[in-house]
């Protein structure tokens, strides 16, 4: 992978993001890491990682389940994930898309 890319955004990414990169800034985005309106449009891959990072540090004592998160971080994350997916729909994704 090319480091010196940058990551185009949420907004500018397939289906408003319902990729693995927007996956990691979405629960960013839950967990606080970043405000809930950054797509990090223009980071750099490295930042990307870095964030990867963080994310994975911040969902290790919930088990990486939802279902373990607080009622208030449980709550952000389906208001966050609700208009993702929404926002995705709306651009004609669909999770057919990915039958395996």
């Amino acid at each position: 992978m090319n480091r010196n890319k940058t990551y185009v955004g949420l907004d500018d990414d397939s289906y408003g993001g319902m990729t693995p990169t927007g996956t990691i800034i979405r629960d960013a985005q839950v967990f606080g890491l970043i405000p809930e309106d950054e797509t990090c449009a223009g980071w750099s891959i490295a930042r990307i990682d870095a964030l990867y990072d963080q994310v994975s540090k911040a969902w290790h004592p919930y088990g990486h389940l939802v279902s373990q998160l607080p009622d208030e971080l449980r709550a952000r994350h389906r208001r966050i994930y609700d208009a993702a997916i929404a926002t995705a729909r709306a651009r004609g994704w669909s999770a057919d898309l990915y039958p395996d």
